[in-house]
């Protein structure tokens, strides 16, 4: 409805002489006011040389035969446009949304387009820290969003297993004796070994040589400790993926040890077309393009993370030769650095501005505990598995306290406390900083993700209750709309937005809001009362809602359970 709105001004608009008209088309703050605002004749009243109600007036009377659907148009304040919608359109969009079910929210606008996503990318050699989690949520999340866009998306990581992170672990678990079959003793290794290495030269100095003995595969010992840690923290790593309920395409998965021969063989063959030699490293001189140099080979002849990121993006265009777009999710902090790896990769890859791909970094926020900040370099980390054990023990009494289950629900408790961390992550602006409150993020009331499960759960309960006391066939449709319903039309809009600024908040916000206002319209309705004329049509609404809410959910990576 939103675009037939804006369609409609600007077909007017051209027939005044004007175009290029920046004006929105909003849903007022109270809905009282209507279900859609404009301020398109503020935004033409200097251009047009007019008063602003006048040409409120003129808008008025031409929209009235263009937007057959609205029922009533009214001019406020200086100059605002509100729109009121026909009760037909609400009762229509409630029929819709029950006939599409699993498609409703879905469009087309990026049909046609094959856009890789890489998200998860962290350092092995140690346990996920809880903040990775959060690069998998929001990549997880805004690959579903392309997907009900409509584009063919592929779901890449990019772990990190050769290094100086991994060279400190190797050497940390060579000190310390370490089992590397074992994530703790790694994560310890890798604390150990970066304490050691920021106090005491000799052994720093021990370290940078484990590091160049790894890339040159030169010591069997160092390699068979490698090897063993990186298995480790593999299968820990598609653990912690699976539960979360990411799963990578095939061939979806590259690592820094692929990528890292491939960037210094980049890199050479572009000297000194893109790369200058400086004081025995290879840089990228960014400044060129109004950013910074950064060092792609240092002054020991080894790849940086830069070298290998051009690597990594070699190996995708292998990989992957049909993509338009390329969106790497990683922390706010690599903003900078990714300006220039898009501007090298460019510079080597020319190909890409000429058939128009984008490359676009998405950052995201720290994640940390009302506790305070962890680093696993200081050993004051909780990992991923340990956050989703604590908060699937906590979800198992919560739901024996607050919905009376008769057993502890496991699987439902994976899930409630899978919903939870996801929402508390997904409800802030993608790339703002989350302070995770454990006891916000399990409540079944308000602002949370349990509270959405809870109210999916509820529906499917009232529809059963509704049905079995023969609750059917509408033949009386109130007068009125309910405000649920002025609500639920608006999921496919959301989910467009949410795209737009690649930000999941957007869906998050408004699902609190439907189900808000579902639970208000079910505190005061009647939905499983056959002798009510207007049930079958409540329960019609319940059921809308249901689909919105499970379509929604999806779209947070976030199960929708039946029962709670």
């Amino acid at each position: 409805m939103e675009s037939k709105i804006r369609q409609a001004i600007e077909q007017i608009c051209v027939a005044l002489g004007v175009s290029d008209v920046v004006f929105a088309v909003e849903h007022p703050a109270d809905l009282s006011h209507g279900d859609y605002a404009t301020n398109i004749a503020m935004a033409l009243s200097k251009r047009l040389d007019k008063n602003p109600r006048e040409l409120a007036e003129l808008f008025k009377n031409e929209l009235a035969s263009l937007l057959p659907e609205i029922d009533a148009i009214e001019i406020a304040g200086p100059g605002f446009i509100n729109f009121r919608l026909k009760r037909d359109f609400f009762s229509q969009e409630v029929a819709t949304i029950r006939e599409a079910d699993d498609a409703w929210g879905k469009n087309d606008s990026w049909k046609g387009k094959t856009v890789l996503v890489e998200y998860t990318s962290p350092n092995l050699f140690k346990p996920l820290h809880v903040g990775n989690l959060v690069g998998n949520i929001v990549g997880e999340s805004l690959t579903r969003l392309l997907e009900c866009a409509g584009a063919t998306v592929k779901r890449l990581n990019y772990p990190s297993d050769i290094g100086l992170t991994v060279a400190k672990g190797v050497w940390g678990l060579r000190a310390t004796g370490g089992d590397p079959r074992d994530i703790q003793a790694l994560g310890e290794a890798y604390r150990y070994g970066n304490e050691a290495y920021e106090t005491d030269e000799i052994k720093k100095a021990e370290m940078i040589a484990v590091n160049q003995a790894l890339y040159a595969e030169s010591d069997q010992e160092l390699n068979q400790l490698r090897d063993w840690g990186i298995d480790t923290s593999k299968q820990r790593l598609l653990t912690i993926c699976n539960s979360l309920g990411t799963k990578f395409d095939s061939f979806g998965t590259i690592f820094e040890s692929d990528a890292a021969p491939k960037g210094i063989e980049l890199v050479k063959q572009n000297i000194p077309r893109v790369f200058k030699e400086s004081e025995s490293a290879i840089v990228y001189e960014g400044e060129k393009v109004g950013l910074h140099t950064r060092v792609f080979i240092n002054s020991n002849g080894l790849p940086t993370y830069e070298a290998k990121d051009l690597g990594n993006f070699a190996i995708k265009q292998e990989r992957f030769p049909e993509w338009t777009h390329s969106i790497v999710v990683t922390g706010n902090e690599q903003t900078e650095y990714f300006k220039v790896i898009y501007a090298a990769i460019k510079e080597i890859f020319p190909e890409i501005v000429q058939h128009e791909k984008t490359l676009e970094h998405i950052p995201t926020g720290f994640l940390t505990l009302t506790t305070g900040k962890m680093s696993s370099r200081k050993g004051n980390v909780l990992s991923g598995e340990q956050m989703l054990e604590e908060l699937e023990k906590e979800a198992l009494g919560r739901i024996k306290d607050n919905i009376h289950a008769d057993e502890l629900d496991v699987p439902l408790a994976t899930k409630v406390a899978t919903a939870a961390i996801k929402y508390q992550i997904l409800r802030h602006n993608t790339g703002s900083n989350i302070v995770f409150d454990k006891e916000r993020a399990l409540s079944f009331e308000g602002d949370s993700g349990p509270y959405l499960q809870y109210t999916h759960a509820r529906i499917v309960s009232v529809l059963e209750k509704a049905r079995e006391a023969g609750v059917d066939n509408i033949t009386q449709i109130p007068a009125e709309p309910y405000m649920i319903e002025k609500i639920l039309y608006r999921f496919e809009e959301v989910v467009r937005e949410a795209l737009a600024i690649r930000s999941p908040h957007v869906v998050a916000t408004y699902l609190i809001e439907v189900a808000g206002a579902f639970n208000s319209f079910y505190a005061t309705e009647k939905i499983a009362d056959a002798t009510d004329p207007h049930a079958p049509y409540k329960a019609a609404i319940a059921d809308a809602v249901r689909v919105t809410l499970k379509n929604g959910l999806w779209v947070l990576g976030i199960k929708a359970p039946e029962r709670m």
